[in-house]
């Protein structure tokens, strides 16, 4: 009989090893799943009714969604570094889309989002896509070690390419190194001439298996047009229907291999940043064409990584959080037949804009935060900014933050466990060309620029305008009734206190 009890114990402690992660692991784990061009209107959690989300459903049904959280910018390398770095980009000049071959964005002795985790205590890794530059000044050596990059802003782990899908060098990054890398076969790269003798899409368009413009037809590979030239490396090119996989299987294995300690990890999936080219399992998913299956297949990722929180019993002791990067874009560069289909389908949602613009349908997304038993299920409405994830999380593992650190981030972890709906009472935004906007109770300013009104290739408004802007968000969040003319006093209000932010000293 005892040794009955003795092996029904064992059995016990075996089969409940996995769910006492909290008494081996006091802290959370935390997962930033960050999307690409994802719009406040792409999920049918959010109200899309021509696509389905069941995954990304799931999680928003079974933590707090919010209504009112925006990216600082509606372009992805500004929104990257502000993520990170808890401050609004256009305080660095060169926070703007960057060229593949770059240099390193954020200054490496600058506190990061990844920094505050480590000093937690805290694994880090960040997978997918990366744009914040790489290397030093020079540029990158992308024969050698790839340095100063993720590794050395916060991150003991990453797994990348170095900017976005349609940019070369269409390579993996394994920390310092390129994947599968061939010293007999160097890569260069350029972003003002032609190097090496790659067919281009200029050259040979019948070579491509998406035809795509002007700007997206330089080195061709996999059949895609790129930004950019590329030569060597050829061992090395990644294949655009794999990417969600790869960086999937590298996101799964770095939770698996540190399932028993804290871990953060940043999953910049590549999702749903042209060229759409799912895998084959997800091509004509979807009412909307190539754009449409690809939010399936990111739908699929997320629904896999849960999965996998599921199976090694982390899922009660971690937060995930999912956010995109800026507002949806249709047609941007590729004729994928976006526009065509998706006439139903409003990527926005109820917002003016998309990506590039000043309008809210380019910074106000999806923001889903999900923590079992600890944030309770529902909506919230509190103004939420993401450099606001620094202060937070900050806060939360109990880390001090320099006066020169984050000097843009609030801390608002309440809001984000959902304990309090006290959000920000004052957000700043900025469109590609770093022009500002700035909300206070309801009231958004957009500073005056001369500038095209809409972008022709794209068919999205800039949000431009030679006269200021004022619109009341709470009667009327599409932005139709510019009230600049109607209360002049409020205008001059938003503009002062956008220059009081602008000149606010980071050092």
């Amino acid at each position: 009989m005892n040794i009955s009890i003795y092996i029904v114990v064992f059995l016990l402690f075996l089969y409940g090893n996995g769910f006492t992660q909290s008494s081996r692991n006091p802290h959370p784990n935390v997962i930033l799943i960050y999307a690409d061009d994802l719009g406040y209107g792409d999920l049918s959690c959010y109200g899309a009714t021509e696509i389905t989300t069941p995954n990304i459903d799931k999680l928003a049904s079974g933590g707090l969604r919010f209504t009112n959280a925006h990216s600082m910018a509606s372009t992805c390398t500004p929104s990257r570094f502000s993520i990170l770095t808890g401050e609004y980009a256009f305080r660095n000049q060169r926070a703007h889309i960057l060229p593949g071959n770059a240099s390193l964005l954020i200054p490496t002795d600058r506190m990061t989002l990844g920094k505050v985790f480590q000093k937690a205590g805290y694994r880090t890794a960040v997978i997918g896509k990366w744009h914040i530059g790489l290397g030093p000044v020079e540029g990158p050596d992308w024969n050698g070690e790839v340095k100063p990059g993720p590794n050395e802003v916060g991150f003991d782990y990453s797994f990348i390419f170095p900017a976005t899908a349609d940019r070369v060098p269409t390579v993996y990054l394994r920390n310092h190194r390129i994947v599968a890398g061939d010293p007999k076969d160097p890569i260069e790269v350029s972003y003002d001439h032609k190097v090496g003798n790659d067919p281009t899409g200029r050259e040979f368009p019948e070579l491509l298996k998406m035809r795509s413009d002007f700007g997206h037809d330089a080195t061709i590979v996999n059949g895609i047009g790129r930004i950019g030239w590329m030569s060597g490396g050829h061992k090395a090119r990644w294949t655009d229907e794999a990417l969600a996989h790869d960086f999937l299987s590298e996101a799964e294995m770095f939770i698996e291999a540190n399932n028993t300690r804290p871990f953060f990890m940043y999953y910049a999936i590549n999702q749903i940043h042209v060229p759409r080219i799912p895998d084959t399992r997800f091509k004509g998913t979807s009412k909307l064409g190539y754009r449409g299956d690809v939010i399936h297949e990111m739908d699929y990722v997320v629904g896999r990584l849960m999965k996998t929180l599921d199976y090694l019993h982390l899922t009660n002791n971690t937060i995930i959080i999912f956010s995109s990067d800026n507002g949806p874009v249709l047609n941007d560069g590729y004729a994928d037949d976006a526009v065509a289909l998706s006439k139903e389908h409003q990527p926005a949602g109820p917002f003016r804009g998309g990506k590039y613009g000043m309008f809210e349908g380019g910074t106000r997304l999806p923001f889903i935060i999900r923590w079992p038993e600890q944030i309770k299920p529902g909506i919230s409405n509190a103004l939420i900014n993401q450099t606001d994830l620094v202060a937070s999380f900050a806060s939360f593992c109990k880390i001090p933050l320099g006066t020169r650190d984050a000097i843009d981030s609030e801390n608002l972890m309440d809001v984000l466990l959902g304990r309090s709906e006290k959000g920000r009472e004052v957000n700043v935004a900025q469109n590609n060309g770093g022009v500002l906007s700035i909300v206070q109770n309801g009231w958004k300013y957009i500073e005056p620029h001369n500038g095209p009104a809409v972008l022709e290739n794209e068919n999205l408004e800039t949000g431009y305008s030679s006269s200021p802007q004022l619109y009341n968000l709470v009667r009327d969040m599409g932005e139709s009734r510019n009230l600049a003319s109607q209360y002049p006093e409020k205008v001059t209000e938003l503009e002062m206190l956008l220059k009081k932010i602008k000149n606010r000293q980071t050092n």
